[in-house]
């Protein structure tokens, strides 16, 4: 078929304004990888990238690459794509309606989408939403939804009746870990409703902090009929109000005790919302007892440039087969892991960018886009077992650092 793949960050919705070199690295390695899957599969891909990537000249396997400098001209060249292919999948966050919004306008066009439906980004994008509907199907954190438009001491108060601090602070609409704090004391309480105020819209989630491993479950779905892939061990770091809390990679597949109970309740998560279709996935907690449910992510996840190295399918061919003939894949297996991870770097010369653009477990290489004073690569390395995964993780860490030092 003739696809279109158009990645939020790196492939035009920055344009006119700086684009986090952190952030990028994800964006890009997930496009890059769908890319390369859906080309493994015979399809003939478009796609757009910022100029400012573009221009670099990024090993990115496409059919056709349109580079665009602004908003209104991606904006364009993303229905004109779209009019000439077959089906379109968009990859962008749900912050600000911005992935709802991508996919009802390329889907003017008549192009099938391979995205959830809109409908169901919508529910499931306000987490005080996806907390309220589904609190009965998965365990979930105690939380109460609050507005920064409340008097400060009543929302002090109102947390100091319910929970117990250290609490988690966090946008009902943010992905990754944006906006997020952890908050120990009352006094850091007004700081973060400063930090939220600056991302996104009024409402925010207080929720009681739950310790344990974090982790995700990638599934697929045909919006009725779900398979869950892989368990997933994701690398956060929850700060507080006086830094950024991140998410820095992560594991696939996760060995945990309580695999099957997270896989259990995140199929009865997806089947809650028959519009979740295709690739979806599930952040949880794990305790030494229970899966906790954090929040469902309507789209691509990171952990795609890990997961499909070790699944014994084509992951992208099995996002098209679940959406437009409703088909999964039996007897899923994987063999091996992946250990993936963000490395911030200096922004390296030309020709070391182009260096490293020949190093098979560079994902995302660390772009010197303008405006940047350093750059992010993701790195994601294939093992026998995680200790190997690992231990050669630190060897490409090192071969990609080296090659920018020599380059400077």
């Amino acid at each position: 078929m003739r696809l279109l793949v158009y990645e939020h960050v790196s492939g035009g919705g920055f344009c006119n304004k700086p684009i986090p070199a952190s952030v990028l690295s994800e964006g890009f390695g997930m496009l890059k990888t769908l890319v390369s899957d859906f080309k493994a599969a015979g399809h003939n891909v478009a796609t757009t990238l910022d100029l400012r990537v573009a221009k670099l000249n990024p090993p990115i396997p496409s059919g056709s690459i349109a580079p665009v400098s602004s908003s209104k001209e991606t904006q364009a060249k993303l229905l004109e794509l779209s009019e000439q292919a077959d089906a379109v999948y968009i990859i962008a966050p749900e912050t600000d309606g911005v992935l709802k919004s991508i996919v009802e306008l390329v889907k003017q066009t008549g192009a099938k989408s391979l995205n959830c439906s809109t409908g169901a980004i919508a529910k499931i994008s306000d987490k005080a939403d996806f907390y309220k509907d589904t609190r009965k199907i998965a365990p979930q954190p105690e939380s109460i939804l609050l507005s920064v438009a409340e008097d400060l001491k009543e929302i002090i108060e109102t947390i100091r009746d319910r929970l117990n601090f250290p609490v988690v602070f966090k946008p009902v609409d943010g992905v990754s870990c944006g906006g997020i704090s952890l908050v120990k004391t009352e006094n850091q309480v007004a700081r973060a409703i400063a930090k939220i105020r600056e991302l996104t819209s009024d409402r925010f989630l207080v929720q009681q902090l739950i310790e344990g491993a974090a982790a995700s479950v990638s599934l697929l779905s045909t919006g009725s009929k779900v398979v869950p892939v892989s368990l997933n061990h994701q690398e956060v770091k929850l700060e507080t109000v006086e830094a950024c809390s991140s998410y820095s990679g992560g594991t696939v597949p996760f060995d945990h005790p309580l695999r099957q109970k997270a896989f259990e309740a995140a199929e009865k998560l997806v089947k809650s919302s028959p519009g979740l279709r295709g690739y979806v996935g599930v952040d949880f907690v794990l305790t030494d007892e229970a899966a906790v449910a954090i929040e469902v992510n309507p789209r691509l996840t990171t952990s795609y440039v890990g997961l499909r190295r070790v699944v014994n399918f084509n992951l992208a061919q099995s996002i098209v087969d679940a959406v437009l003939k409703r088909e999964l894949p039996t007897n899923v297996e994987s063999c091996g892991c992946t250990y993936f991870s963000k490395v911030e770097t200096p922004n390296p010369t030309i020709s070391a960018l182009q260096e490293m653009y020949a190093l098979e477990d560079v994902v995302s290489p660390p772009f010197p886009v303008s405006g940047n004073n350093a750059a992010s690569a993701l790195i994601a390395v294939y093992g026998a077992t995680p200790e190997k995964a690992k231990a050669d993780f630190r060897e490409a860490k090192k071969l990609v650092l080296n090659t920018i030092s020599r380059g400077r």
